[in-house]
């Protein structure tokens, strides 16, 4: 335990002096005068913060502390320990309610709790079962069974917990009746879980994301708009891209590998979708989604509040931008708006300087009305039951609130104790400039293994990321945006194949499966599909390829290792196989 421990810790300290670069801007602040002061002290806190998110697994735990021992570091006078630990206790507290304080923040908590609350009351309705009947009737065989459950998958596109306890319990029948093996089915939920919601424009995630780069570049002084920068990281989410095109890729060609391979094979020639002393995941929880019983099923009970959310969204984003840049002092902008208001630019230029934060709480909150007068209209629930339905699924993401808290607590300190300045400062020209992305996928993979969750990670490296991949690159924008969807991307690759995540246990509980099996069948996808993201992706991203090059390659590579590891379910040797045990 301890040269495992030793080995952690060193490992941590090396990535951290790794990603370093060339010297920003020599002004003298506060955070200079304490990057000065503490020096290599001011690793501490995301040190901290890596390390035990490592021994506990435990996110929240490690947050807090490593938020402590930066508040510690500041409060530190001379020798007096005691006051010092005082007074860092104390300006926790002041942390965090200065995080909440924060208007932009406000409204990101807002709408990841409203989006929550929407996400049940649909659910309630059956509006979800409902669509996912619909697409159910029309799987016929194994592979349009898989392509129907990806699709479901992407239709549940804004919230990765909703999306494993909803898709796997409503498709288990038709797999189980085409002969797919468990495991697939939690493999393909999985996969269309977390990565999807992390690349949706409207999501639970989104909030979490966007408020991470406008943090990281008010770290640097610059003012964005952190919502078209996501936006703009999308491109370059590698591995939820990659990960998405194998599913479709191994349904379509009928080709697998490694464990699942095995697992499939059982499935097609015996029936026996789950293996030999299976212990197939059950969960009270999928109960919590479920509509009430005898409810008469209707789509639109899904199709209309969603669009409700989309809508309001995309007209709360022009709105919203309109109204800031007609206040602003921008006459050409002004003008724009004045002369073609629905033209491409004006439209683009309205979204750019909108508030994500105010539009997506405000699209959610019309979106919940919606949906709570259509159930009343229908006599699904009453008033009082909508209510309790919709707090209900707030508070399933009230960890998320506390984990963004604590997230955006860390980035101050770490901020206030000018880690980046001394990183970018001591380590000038240390790090080819093409492998910082490759570097950061990694450790982000890394850490949300160890911890199994992904906003944690994201709230950890993305703070240092930004500032260095702008010394690094010199200002490059477009590099800092491969930086940053490379912390996106690794925190969620790490969180979909980790045997402790959220998500991967929530997809073995809706598809019933073994979690054990669903794990070790997933991560030999997980982890090729992760190899092909760094050598195809961010390392020719890296050296500044474009990424409608990259893109389509990597894609091929998919293709490629499905064809050369890959074999076919149905082939001679696995019938042969059947009938020795017959014989």
């Amino acid at each position: 335990m301890k040269k495992r421990t030793s080995f952690i810790i060193t490992s941590a300290i090396m990535f951290i002096f790794l990603l370093s670069s060339t010297v920003l801007a020599a002004e003298v602040d506060a955070a200079q005068l304490n990057a000065d002061r503490f020096g290599v002290l001011t690793i501490l806190p995301p040190l901290v913060a890596i390390v035990l998110a490592f021994i506990t697994k435990n996110v929240v735990l490690s947050l807090f502390l490593g938020v402590f021992s930066g508040t510690f570091l500041i409060c530190l006078s001379g020798n007096n320990f005691f006051n010092a630990f005082f007074q860092g206790f104390l300006s926790i507290i002041d942390k965090i309610r200065g995080s909440l304080a924060d208007p932009w923040n406000a409204g990101i908590i807002l709408q990841c709790m409203t989006i929550g609350g929407l996400i049940a009351l649909i659910s309630k309705m059956g509006g979800a079962r409902a669509v996912a009947e619909s697409l159910a009737k029309k799987a016929k065989s194994p592979i349009s069974a898989q392509i129907i459950t990806w699709i479901l998958g992407l239709f549940v596109f804004f919230d990765d917990y909703a999306n494993s306890l909803i898709v796997g319990p409503i498709m288990r029948p038709v797999t189980d009746k085409m002969k797919i093996s468990r495991e697939k089915l939690s493999f393909i939920v999985d996969s269309t879980a977390a990565p999807i919601s992390g690349i949706a424009l409207i999501s639970t995630w989104v909030g979490y994301e966007v408020s991470l780069i406008k943090d990281a570049y008010t770290g640097i002084g610059q003012n964005v708009n952190a919502y078209g920068l996501f936006i703009e990281t999308i491109p370059y989410r590698f591995y939820n891209i990659l990960i998405l095109a194998f599913i479709v890729i191994s349904a379509l060609t009928l080709r697998e590998f490694g464990p699942m391979l095995k697992a499939e094979r059982r499935a097609r020639t015996t029936g026996k979708v789950l293996g030999d002393g299976a212990k197939p995941m059950v969960s009270s929880e999928t109960t919590n989604l479920e509509p009430r019983e005898g409810i008469k099923l209707n789509i639109w009970n899904a199709i209309v509040p969603i669009t409700v959310l989309l809508i309001g969204a995309f007209a709360g984003f022009y709105y919203n931008g309109y109204v800031a840049i007609m206040a602003g002092k921008d006459t050409a902008l002004q003008e724009l708006l004045t002369n073609s208001p629905a033209s491409f630019l004006a439209i683009r230029e309205a979204f750019g300087a909108s508030d994500a934060s105010i539009v997506l709480f405000q699209a959610a909150l019309l979106a919940s009305i919606v949906a709570i007068a259509m159930g009343l209209w229908q006599k699904i629930f009453t008033i009082g039951e909508a209510i309790d339905t919709w707090v209900e699924g707030m508070k399933s993401l009230v960890i998320t609130g506390v984990i963004l808290l604590l997230a955006w607590s860390l980035s101050s300190v770490i901020k206030e104790l000018g880690t980046a300045k001394f990183l970018v400062t001591i380590l000038s020209n240390s790090l080819p400039k093409f492998i910082l992305p490759s570097i950061i996928f990694i450790m982000g993979s890394i850490i949300s293994f160890a911890t199994g969750t992904a906003y944690g990670t994201m709230g950890i490296l993305m703070p240092l990321t930004i500032p260095l991949a702008f010394s690094l690159g010199a200002g490059d924008s477009q590099y800092m945006i491969v930086s940053a969807s490379a912390v996106l991307t690794g925190a969620i690759f790490g969180d979909h194949c980790s045997p402790i995540s959220d998500t991967t246990i929530l997809s073995s509980m809706g598809a019933a499966c073994d979690h054990l099996e669903h794990v070790k069948t997933q991560i030999w996808y997980a982890i090729s599909t992760a190899i092909i993201t760094v050598i195809f992706g961010y390392i020719p991203a890296g050296l500044g390829v474009p990424v409608y090059i990259v893109l389509p390659v990597s894609i091929m590579a998919i293709v490629a290792l499905l064809y050369i590891v890959g074999k076919p379910i149905d082939s001679s040797e696995s019938g042969s196989l059947v009938s020795k045990k017959a014989m």
